[in-house]
Protein backbone atom coordinates (compact mmCIF):
# COMPACT_ATOMS: atom_id res chain seq x y z
CA UNK A 1 0.00 0.00 0.00
CA UNK A 2 2.88 2.35 0.78
CA UNK A 3 4.35 1.86 -2.69
CA UNK A 4 0.99 2.29 -4.41
CA UNK A 5 0.15 5.48 -2.52
CA UNK A 6 3.62 6.90 -3.15
CA UNK A 7 3.40 6.22 -6.92
CA UNK A 8 -0.12 7.67 -7.07
CA UNK A 9 0.94 10.87 -5.31
CA UNK A 10 3.96 11.27 -7.59
CA UNK A 11 1.95 10.71 -10.74
CA UNK A 12 -1.00 12.93 -9.85
CA UNK A 13 1.26 15.75 -8.65
CA UNK A 14 3.52 15.60 -11.71
CA UNK A 15 0.69 15.25 -14.23
CA UNK A 16 -1.33 18.15 -12.80
CA UNK A 17 1.64 20.52 -12.42
CA UNK A 18 3.02 19.61 -15.85
CA UNK A 19 -0.31 20.23 -17.56
CA UNK A 20 -1.21 23.31 -15.52
CA UNK A 21 2.08 25.22 -15.69
CA UNK A 22 3.90 23.95 -18.78
CA UNK A 23 1.34 22.72 -21.29
CA UNK A 24 -1.78 24.82 -20.66
CA UNK A 25 -1.10 27.37 -23.40
CA UNK A 26 -0.31 24.67 -25.95
CA UNK A 27 -3.49 22.77 -25.12
CA UNK A 28 -5.49 26.01 -25.26
CA UNK A 29 -4.34 26.67 -28.81
CA UNK A 30 -4.79 23.03 -29.83
CA UNK A 31 -8.37 22.89 -28.53
CA UNK A 32 -9.17 26.19 -30.21
CA UNK A 33 -8.02 24.78 -33.55
CA UNK A 34 -9.74 21.40 -33.13
CA UNK A 35 -13.05 23.01 -32.14
CA UNK A 36 -12.77 25.80 -34.75
CA UNK A 37 -12.94 28.30 -31.91
CA UNK A 38 -16.23 27.02 -30.46
CA UNK A 39 -14.81 25.77 -27.15
CA UNK A 40 -12.25 27.13 -24.71
CA UNK A 41 -9.69 25.15 -22.72
CA UNK A 42 -9.61 25.89 -19.01
CA UNK A 43 -6.17 25.17 -17.56
CA UNK A 44 -7.46 24.09 -14.11
CA UNK A 45 -10.35 21.93 -15.29
CA UNK A 46 -8.27 20.55 -18.16
CA UNK A 47 -5.35 19.56 -15.93
CA UNK A 48 -7.67 17.94 -13.38
CA UNK A 49 -9.71 16.08 -15.99
CA UNK A 50 -6.74 14.76 -17.98
CA UNK A 51 -4.94 13.69 -14.80
CA UNK A 52 -8.06 11.88 -13.56
CA UNK A 53 -8.53 10.02 -16.85
CA UNK A 54 -4.87 8.97 -16.93
CA UNK A 55 -5.03 7.79 -13.32
CA UNK A 56 -8.14 5.71 -14.05
CA UNK A 57 -6.25 4.19 -16.98
CA UNK A 58 -3.46 3.24 -14.59
CA UNK A 59 -5.86 1.60 -12.17
CA UNK A 60 -7.37 -0.47 -14.98
CA UNK A 61 -3.94 -1.44 -16.30
CA UNK A 62 -2.74 -2.41 -12.82
CA UNK A 63 -5.68 -4.80 -12.48
CA UNK A 64 -4.89 -6.32 -15.86
CA UNK A 65 -1.16 -7.00 -15.45
CA UNK A 66 -0.96 -7.53 -11.67
CA UNK A 67 2.68 -6.61 -11.22
CA UNK A 68 4.58 -7.31 -8.02
CA UNK A 69 5.40 -4.49 -5.62
CA UNK A 70 8.99 -4.33 -6.85
CA UNK A 71 7.85 -3.12 -10.30
CA UNK A 72 4.44 -1.63 -9.51
CA UNK A 73 5.44 1.78 -10.95
CA UNK A 74 5.47 0.22 -14.44
CA UNK A 75 1.67 0.17 -14.32
CA UNK A 76 1.91 3.94 -14.93
CA UNK A 77 3.70 3.43 -18.24
CA UNK A 78 0.57 3.65 -20.50
CA UNK A 79 -0.57 6.82 -18.70
CA UNK A 80 2.88 8.37 -18.89
CA UNK A 81 3.12 7.44 -22.56
CA UNK A 82 -0.18 9.14 -23.38
CA UNK A 83 0.89 12.18 -21.34
CA UNK A 84 4.09 12.32 -23.41
CA UNK A 85 2.10 12.15 -26.65
CA UNK A 86 -0.22 14.92 -25.46
CA UNK A 87 2.75 17.06 -24.42
CA UNK A 88 4.49 16.74 -27.77
CA UNK A 89 1.70 18.35 -29.78
CA UNK A 90 2.93 21.12 -32.06
CA UNK A 91 1.02 23.83 -33.92
CA UNK A 92 2.77 25.20 -37.00
CA UNK A 93 2.31 28.64 -38.57
CA UNK A 94 -0.51 27.32 -40.73
CA UNK A 95 -2.38 26.26 -37.56
CA UNK A 96 -1.92 22.58 -38.38
CA UNK A 97 -1.51 20.18 -35.46
CA UNK A 98 1.25 17.60 -35.44
CA UNK A 99 3.12 15.49 -32.90
CA UNK A 100 6.84 16.15 -32.58
CA UNK A 101 9.55 13.53 -32.00
CA UNK A 102 7.28 10.77 -33.31
CA UNK A 103 6.85 8.08 -34.52
CA UNK A 104 10.43 6.87 -33.91
CA UNK A 105 10.46 7.95 -30.28
CA UNK A 106 7.02 6.40 -29.76
CA UNK A 107 8.19 3.06 -31.13
CA UNK A 108 11.29 3.07 -28.93
CA UNK A 109 9.31 3.97 -25.82
CA UNK A 110 6.63 1.39 -26.52
CA UNK A 111 9.19 -1.35 -27.08
CA UNK A 112 11.17 -0.45 -23.96
CA UNK A 113 8.15 0.12 -21.72
CA UNK A 114 6.17 -2.80 -23.06
CA UNK A 115 9.14 -5.10 -22.70
CA UNK A 116 9.71 -3.97 -19.14
CA UNK A 117 6.05 -4.52 -18.23
CA UNK A 118 6.01 -8.01 -19.78
CA UNK A 119 9.24 -8.98 -18.07
CA UNK A 120 8.04 -7.67 -14.71
CA UNK A 121 4.75 -9.55 -15.08
CA UNK A 122 6.57 -12.84 -15.60
CA UNK A 123 9.30 -12.44 -12.99
CA UNK A 124 8.29 -13.18 -9.41
CA UNK A 125 10.42 -11.50 -6.76
CA UNK A 126 10.91 -14.03 -3.95
CA UNK A 127 13.45 -12.10 -1.85
CA UNK A 128 11.25 -10.17 0.61
CA UNK A 129 13.96 -9.22 3.12
CA UNK A 130 14.13 -5.63 1.82
CA UNK A 131 10.58 -5.26 0.57
CA UNK A 132 8.96 -3.68 3.61
CA UNK A 133 8.98 -0.04 4.74
CA UNK A 134 9.15 3.45 3.32
CA UNK A 135 12.91 3.16 2.71
CA UNK A 136 12.86 -0.39 1.39
CA UNK A 137 14.61 -1.58 -1.74
CA UNK A 138 11.27 -1.97 -3.53
CA UNK A 139 10.37 1.61 -2.67
CA UNK A 140 13.55 2.95 -4.23
CA UNK A 141 13.12 0.77 -7.32
CA UNK A 142 9.65 2.20 -7.85
CA UNK A 143 10.88 5.74 -7.23
CA UNK A 144 13.58 5.22 -9.86
CA UNK A 145 11.06 3.89 -12.39
CA UNK A 146 8.72 6.84 -11.78
CA UNK A 147 11.63 9.29 -12.10
CA UNK A 148 12.74 7.77 -15.40
CA UNK A 149 9.22 8.01 -16.82
CA UNK A 150 8.87 11.63 -15.67
CA UNK A 151 12.17 12.49 -17.37
CA UNK A 152 10.97 10.73 -20.54
CA UNK A 153 7.75 12.79 -20.60
CA UNK A 154 9.69 16.03 -20.13
CA UNK A 155 12.24 15.06 -22.78
CA UNK A 156 9.66 14.21 -25.45
CA UNK A 157 7.33 17.11 -24.65
CA UNK A 158 7.25 20.38 -26.58
CA UNK A 159 9.44 22.43 -24.25
CA UNK A 160 10.99 24.92 -26.69
CA UNK A 161 11.24 28.04 -24.53
CA UNK A 162 10.60 30.67 -27.23
CA UNK A 163 7.69 28.68 -28.64
CA UNK A 164 6.16 28.44 -25.16
CA UNK A 165 6.68 32.20 -24.67
CA UNK A 166 4.87 32.81 -27.93
CA UNK A 167 1.89 30.66 -26.94
CA UNK A 168 1.66 32.22 -23.50
CA UNK A 169 1.86 35.74 -24.95
CA UNK A 170 -0.97 34.99 -27.37
CA UNK A 171 -3.23 33.60 -24.65
CA UNK A 172 -2.50 36.70 -22.53
CA UNK A 173 -3.34 38.97 -25.48
CA UNK A 174 -6.59 37.09 -26.06
CA UNK A 175 -7.48 37.75 -22.42
CA UNK A 176 -6.64 41.43 -22.83
CA UNK A 177 -3.76 41.15 -20.35
CA UNK A 178 -1.05 43.17 -22.10
CA UNK A 179 1.20 43.41 -19.05
CA UNK A 180 1.34 39.62 -18.78
CA UNK A 181 2.03 39.32 -22.51
CA UNK A 182 5.06 41.58 -22.05
CA UNK A 183 6.28 39.83 -18.91
CA UNK A 184 6.48 36.42 -20.64
CA UNK A 185 10.14 35.58 -21.16
CA UNK A 186 11.15 39.14 -20.27
CA UNK A 187 14.29 37.92 -18.49
CA UNK A 188 15.39 35.75 -21.39
CA UNK A 189 17.64 36.90 -24.24
CA UNK A 190 16.00 34.37 -26.57
CA UNK A 191 13.44 35.57 -29.08
CA UNK A 192 12.22 35.13 -32.64
CA UNK A 193 10.14 37.08 -35.14
CA UNK A 194 6.84 35.78 -33.77
CA UNK A 195 7.54 36.76 -30.17
CA UNK A 196 8.88 40.15 -31.29
CA UNK A 197 5.65 40.84 -33.19
CA UNK A 198 3.47 39.89 -30.21
CA UNK A 199 5.44 42.07 -27.83
CA UNK A 200 5.23 45.03 -30.19
CA UNK A 201 1.47 44.63 -30.40
CA UNK A 202 1.14 44.45 -26.60
CA UNK A 203 3.26 47.61 -26.26
CA UNK A 204 1.18 49.34 -28.92
CA UNK A 205 -2.04 48.47 -27.11
CA UNK A 206 -0.56 50.02 -23.97
CA UNK A 207 0.70 53.07 -25.91
CA UNK A 208 4.35 52.56 -24.92
CA UNK A 209 5.91 51.28 -28.14
CA UNK A 210 8.35 54.17 -28.54
CA UNK A 211 9.15 54.07 -24.84
CA UNK A 212 9.87 50.37 -24.28
CA UNK A 213 10.60 48.60 -27.59
CA UNK A 214 14.37 48.27 -27.28
CA UNK A 215 14.23 46.95 -23.73
CA UNK A 216 13.45 43.57 -25.27
CA UNK A 217 15.62 41.40 -27.55
CA UNK A 218 14.72 42.02 -31.20
CA UNK A 219 15.26 40.56 -34.64
CA UNK A 220 16.97 43.33 -36.60
CA UNK A 221 14.44 43.50 -39.44
CA UNK A 222 11.05 45.19 -39.80
CA UNK A 223 9.88 42.16 -41.80
CA UNK A 224 8.91 40.61 -38.45
CA UNK A 225 6.75 43.37 -36.99
CA UNK A 226 3.48 42.35 -38.70
CA UNK A 227 2.02 39.14 -40.20
CA UNK A 228 1.40 40.75 -43.59
CA UNK A 229 3.88 38.66 -45.57
CA UNK A 230 3.42 35.25 -43.89
CA UNK A 231 6.84 35.45 -42.24
CA UNK A 232 5.21 35.79 -38.84
CA UNK A 233 1.82 34.60 -37.78
CA UNK A 234 -0.61 34.23 -34.93
CA UNK A 235 -1.75 30.85 -33.71
CA UNK A 236 -4.48 31.86 -31.27
CA UNK A 237 -5.02 35.62 -31.18
CA UNK A 238 -7.27 36.84 -34.05
CA UNK A 239 -5.01 38.65 -36.50
CA UNK A 240 -7.89 40.83 -37.72
CA UNK A 241 -7.88 42.53 -34.31
CA UNK A 242 -4.29 43.64 -34.90
CA UNK A 243 -5.14 45.00 -38.34
CA UNK A 244 -8.17 46.88 -37.02
CA UNK A 245 -5.94 48.35 -34.32
CA UNK A 246 -3.73 49.81 -37.05
CA UNK A 247 -6.37 50.76 -39.60
CA UNK A 248 -7.29 48.16 -42.20
CA UNK A 249 -6.88 44.54 -43.25
CA UNK A 250 -4.41 44.17 -46.15
CA UNK A 251 -5.97 42.81 -49.34
CA UNK A 252 -2.87 40.92 -50.41
CA UNK A 253 0.52 39.80 -49.11
CA UNK A 254 3.00 42.65 -48.71
CA UNK A 255 5.99 43.80 -46.73
CA UNK A 256 5.02 45.23 -43.29
CA UNK A 257 6.57 48.63 -43.99
CA UNK A 258 4.84 48.84 -47.38
CA UNK A 259 1.57 47.98 -45.64
CA UNK A 260 2.04 50.78 -43.09
CA UNK A 261 2.93 53.33 -45.77
CA UNK A 262 -0.13 52.25 -47.77
CA UNK A 263 -2.33 52.87 -44.73
CA UNK A 264 -1.15 56.47 -44.57
CA UNK A 265 -1.31 57.07 -48.32
CA UNK A 266 -4.94 55.85 -48.40
CA UNK A 267 -5.96 57.73 -45.25
CA UNK A 268 -6.90 54.55 -43.35
CA UNK A 269 -4.15 54.63 -40.73
CA UNK A 270 -5.01 54.98 -37.05
CA UNK A 271 -2.73 56.58 -34.50
CA UNK A 272 -0.92 53.33 -33.46
CA UNK A 273 0.21 52.87 -37.07
CA UNK A 274 2.43 55.94 -36.70
CA UNK A 275 4.46 54.34 -33.91
CA UNK A 276 4.67 51.10 -35.90
CA UNK A 277 6.06 52.99 -38.88
CA UNK A 278 8.57 54.98 -36.82
CA UNK A 279 9.68 51.91 -34.87
CA UNK A 280 10.00 49.99 -38.14
CA UNK A 281 12.46 52.62 -39.34
CA UNK A 282 14.43 52.33 -36.11
CA UNK A 283 14.50 48.52 -36.24
CA UNK A 284 15.89 48.77 -39.80
CA UNK A 285 18.35 51.47 -38.59
CA UNK A 286 16.92 53.82 -41.23
CA UNK A 287 17.53 57.05 -39.36
CA UNK A 288 17.03 59.25 -42.41
CA UNK A 289 13.47 58.04 -43.01
CA UNK A 290 12.77 58.28 -39.29
CA UNK A 291 13.95 61.88 -39.13
CA UNK A 292 12.00 62.76 -42.29
CA UNK A 293 8.72 61.35 -40.94
CA UNK A 294 8.70 61.99 -37.21
CA UNK A 295 7.36 65.53 -37.47
CA UNK A 296 4.29 64.17 -39.27
CA UNK A 297 3.23 62.55 -36.01
CA UNK A 298 5.02 64.27 -33.12
CA UNK A 299 6.18 67.68 -32.00
CA UNK A 300 9.91 67.31 -31.63
CA UNK A 301 10.68 68.25 -28.03
CA UNK A 302 11.67 66.65 -24.74
CA UNK A 303 8.25 64.97 -24.37
CA UNK A 304 9.04 62.49 -27.16
CA UNK A 305 9.17 58.80 -26.19
CA UNK A 306 12.58 57.73 -24.97
CA UNK A 307 13.76 55.83 -28.04
CA UNK A 308 12.67 58.54 -30.44
CA UNK A 309 14.79 61.03 -28.48
CA UNK A 310 17.76 58.67 -28.46
CA UNK A 311 17.40 58.08 -32.21
CA UNK A 312 17.31 61.82 -32.91
CA UNK A 313 20.40 62.43 -30.76
CA UNK A 314 22.19 59.69 -32.66
CA UNK A 315 21.00 61.06 -36.01
CA UNK A 316 22.16 64.58 -35.13
CA UNK A 317 25.64 63.32 -34.25
CA UNK A 318 26.00 61.08 -37.32
CA UNK A 319 24.78 63.41 -40.09
CA UNK A 320 26.70 66.39 -41.39
CA UNK A 321 23.51 68.10 -42.60
CA UNK A 322 20.63 66.70 -40.56
CA UNK A 323 17.06 67.64 -41.49
CA UNK A 324 16.34 67.83 -37.75
CA UNK A 325 18.81 69.00 -35.14
CA UNK A 326 17.89 67.67 -31.73
CA UNK A 327 19.82 68.02 -28.48
CA UNK A 328 19.08 66.80 -24.98
CA UNK A 329 21.49 67.76 -22.22
CA UNK A 330 21.39 64.40 -20.47
CA UNK A 331 21.25 62.21 -23.58
CA UNK A 332 24.08 64.14 -25.28
CA UNK A 333 26.34 63.48 -22.30
CA UNK A 334 25.36 59.79 -22.19
CA UNK A 335 25.98 59.39 -25.91
CA UNK A 336 29.41 61.02 -25.73
CA UNK A 337 30.31 58.84 -22.74
CA UNK A 338 29.32 55.74 -24.72
CA UNK A 339 31.53 56.83 -27.61
CA UNK A 340 34.47 57.40 -25.27
CA UNK A 341 34.07 53.93 -23.78
CA UNK A 342 33.71 52.45 -27.23
CA UNK A 343 37.02 54.00 -28.36
CA UNK A 344 38.86 52.28 -25.51
CA UNK A 345 38.43 48.80 -27.04
CA UNK A 346 39.75 47.59 -30.35
CA UNK A 347 37.22 44.94 -31.35
CA UNK A 348 33.46 45.07 -31.57
CA UNK A 349 33.10 42.02 -29.30
CA UNK A 350 35.07 43.78 -26.56
CA UNK A 351 32.99 46.92 -26.94
CA UNK A 352 29.75 44.96 -26.72
CA UNK A 353 30.78 43.01 -23.61
CA UNK A 354 32.02 46.13 -21.80
CA UNK A 355 29.01 48.33 -22.50
CA UNK A 356 26.20 45.81 -22.30
CA UNK A 357 25.56 46.40 -18.59
CA UNK A 358 25.19 50.16 -19.00
CA UNK A 359 23.73 50.63 -22.47
CA UNK A 360 22.09 47.32 -23.43
CA UNK A 361 18.58 48.77 -23.37
CA UNK A 362 19.47 51.92 -25.33
CA UNK A 363 18.77 52.47 -29.03
CA UNK A 364 22.43 53.37 -29.49
CA UNK A 365 23.50 49.90 -28.40
CA UNK A 366 20.97 48.31 -30.75
CA UNK A 367 22.12 50.52 -33.64
CA UNK A 368 25.78 49.65 -33.10
CA UNK A 369 25.58 45.93 -32.39
CA UNK A 370 22.24 44.32 -33.29
CA UNK A 371 22.46 41.97 -36.25
CA UNK A 372 26.26 42.03 -36.29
Amino acid sequence: MTIRVMCAILFVAFSFLWLYFFQADLLTVAQNILSSGHTHYDRTIGALLITAVLWLLQLWFARMVKLTNACYALTYFPSMFLLAVLSSVNVNDSRILSVTAWPLTAIVLLLMGGGAVLAAAKVKIVDRRHAIGLLSRHTWINLLIMALMIVAVAATGNTNAVYQYRLRAETALKAGNYDEALSVGSRSLETDGYLMMLRMYAMSRKGVLGEQLFKYPLIASSDNILPTDNKAGMLYYPVDSLYRHLGAIPRHEMNPMDYLKTLFSTGKAKRPAADYLLCGYLIDKDLDSFAADIERFYTVNDSLPRYYREALVLYTHLRSHPVIVYHDAVLDVDYEDMQKQKSMYATQDEQRSRMIDTYADSYWFYYEYAGK
